[in-house]
């Protein structure tokens, strides 16, 4: 098995290493090859009169390895595909332009949503926290949510097993109060979550599917100061499974301690130190995921929970085809931890608009 790759996922998106190799950043280009050197590199005749006739029909930027890979197919036949999963045919794709660089690669779900409907926005927080401002009696409960999400790779070369790969992966995620008028339409809350992770394939196959592991690193914070400032650091392990058009990903995780927060002699706060020592109480310990495609639908759901203090959040969605690359997309967000903003506050959110990616 050869797994290279969500977040995926997002959290899925090591899944897809499962299958097949790409393309070295390294590789060797038709024009920096010379016919000796493909004669000795096939052995076999057919596949070296193969590569020959496709090097002398090629452009100078081609890589030598895709024309090998072509003339297996053509020679060989094309490879069993039979075990690959979802998530491991949308990454081969992916690799086919991983280092074009006109290509951004996504990594968890990219999404516009225009309307989203909450049944408790939190003006409580804002209040509390900015008494002097207008946001607490102005926001409302309608507003328009988004999110941004790429990865690109760090390594090339296999590190520990074969198609092994370090990314860093960035989402970006916010929300925006189109719809208000007694304030300046104003981005209530943007979460930024910046990570560095590891994935790597399992030689395990339980129920005839394919597994892998992913162990990352992960800030996310929203960005602000003072008293509405919110943030905090985890280590991960991601253990994924695929079969079919069905994935599954369980990702416990680990918050990084941080120093308490202390209040300064004027009544601010010391921006350095803890801003949510409680978070684990409403978002708990790890992340739970599923995701399923039929025929031209993909359904997933991802939640969370502290079983000690019974706080959670789910989240669910689907996607349906629109025109070209664009789908439709329904969200619906329900209990604490949707932002970090609201990481405390329980709230039920229904949303609709278009994805620019799917899960799988």
């Amino acid at each position: 098995m050869n797994i290279k790759t969500v977040s995926c996922s997002p959290l899925f998106v090591a899944l897809a290493l499962l299958s097949a190799p790409v393309a070295n950043a390294q590789e060797t280009s038709v024009e920096e090859t010379d016919i000796q050197s493909v004669e000795e590199a096939a052995v076999d005749p057919k596949t070296q009169a193969c590569l020959m006739e496709k090097m002398n029909q090629a452009k100078g930027a081609d890589l030598v390895s895709q024309l090998r890979d072509e003339c297996a197919v053509e020679v060989n036949g094309p490879k069993d595909t039979s075990n690959q999963g979802a998530i491991s045919k949308r990454i081969i794709g992916e690799r086919e332009t991983a280092y074009n660089p006109y290509v951004i690669t996504p990594h968890r779900m990219n999404y516009i949503l225009p309307v989203t409907v909450t049944d408790s926005i939190n003006r409580q927080e804002y209040k509390d926290s900015v008494p002097e401002s207008k946001w607490a009696e102005n926001i409302e409960e309608t507003e328009a949510k988004y999110q941004l999400s790429i990865k690109v790779p760090l390594s090339y070369d296999d590190i520990f097993t074969e198609g092994d790969e370090i990314y860093f992966g960035m989402t970006l995620q916010s929300w925006w109060q189109v719809y208000s008028e007694g304030i300046s339409k104003p981005f209530r809350e943007t979460n930024y979550r910046p990570e560095v992770y590891y994935i790597t394939g399992l030689d395990w196959h339980p129920l005839e599917g394919n597994t892998g592991l992913m162990f990352g690193f992960e800030h996310q914070s929203n960005g602000r100061s003072n008293a509405i400032s919110r943030s905090w650091n985890r280590i991960y392990v991601d253990f994924l499974f695929e079969k079919g058009d069905f994935a599954f990903s369980f990702k416990p995780y680990y918050r990084l301690k941080e120093d308490e927060k202390e209040i300064l002699d004027d009544g601010s706060y010391d921006p350095d130190g803890d801003d949510n020592p409680d978070i684990n109480d409403y978002m708990g310990y790890f992340d739970l995921g599923v995701a399923y495609q039929y025929n031209n639908l993909e359904f997933f759901a991802q939640g969370r929970a502290n079983f000690a203090t019974h706080k959670a959040g789910l989240e669910v969605g689907m996607t349906f085809p629109l025109w070209g690359k664009l789908k439709g997309y329904v969200q619906y967000y329900g209990g604490y931890g949707e932002s970090l903003i609201d990481y405390d506050h329980k709230q039920n959110r229904l949303g609709i608009g278009i994805a620019l990616t799917d899960i799988l």
